[in-house]
């Protein structure tokens, strides 16, 4: 009797163990990398550097297909995966759900990095498809802003300028003034990788297999389904037609 009276009170203080994601509501994991700055300062190039990249790739792959999202996203350090509204996981908990995908990446970006690597998780909710797409819209609007920020910063680092002085330069300036300081030193903007500058996305198509019937000596066919990985999303409006199909599918 007193220990059923002691465990009892212990589970009473779990006080977020029961709390779940809303019934019939989109859901969104975001992790980001923790201290991932000073990580990227040590082992990476700067803006970008296709080693990092590629680890997140393959981290974003793990969780996409380890917790069934619909899509994924990722750029710079952040993943962003999505759920339909009938994701049943961990019967929808949101302490296992944010402890896991922040566990499951840290665990797969370690592993491929070669490095201790933490990350942490939070869960966006929307009730509509429009608030799906605004969402993802203002993921690629960061990333786009920041992939150009960061070409200007470490393109005048390396001609020697400090951070403060960087800084200095880039402070109130515009897109095209950003876009104009690149070009006068030889570099297209818009001809650097559509991943850099738009991120990655990560979706579900059906192929055919091929195989063979012992039994009856007979060539079969069989639909499955893989992931894709898209480097070469689009923008704004065809972006938005791009995830409504996506979504409309779930």
């Amino acid at each position: 009797m007193k220990q059923e009276s002691l465990e009892s009170r212990m589970r009473a203080l779990e006080y977020f163990h029961d709390l779940k994601l809303l019934p019939g509501a989109w859901a969104i994991v975001r992790v980001d990398g923790r201290s991932f700055s000073r990580l990227t300062s040590q082992k990476f190039e700067k803006p970008f550097d296709v080693r990092f990249h590629n680890m997140m790739v393959k981290t974003t792959e793990a969780l996409f297909t380890e917790l069934g999202a619909a899509y994924a996203y990722t750029e710079s350090d952040e993943i962003s995966l999505l759920f339909a509204p009938s994701w049943d996981f961990c019967d929808r908990e949101v302490e296992k759900i944010v402890s896991l995908s922040a566990g499951i990446a840290s665990a797969h970006f370690a592993l491929a990095s070669g490095v201790p690597a933490h990350f942490d998780s939070r869960i966006w909710m929307g009730a509509t498809t429009a608030q799906v797409l605004d969402y993802f819209h203002w993921r690629m609007s960061d990333a786009s802003r920041c992939a150009l920020h960061g070409w200007c910063y470490w393109t005048l680092r390396n001609e020697g300028q400090d951070a403060r002085q960087a800084s200095k330069v880039l402070e109130g300036m515009t897109r095209s003034g950003k876009n104009e300081l690149l070009f006068e030193r030889g570099i297209n903007y818009n001809d650097l990788p559509l991943w850099q500058r738009r991120g990655t996305g990560f979706l579900w198509e059906t192929y055919q297999k091929e195989g063979f019937n012992p039994q009856t000596g007979q060539h079969t066919t069989a639909t499955r389904r893989r992931v894709k990985i898209d480097e070469t999303l689009p923008m704004g409006d065809p972006y938005r037609a791009y995830l409504t199909t996506l979504v409309e599918s779930c």
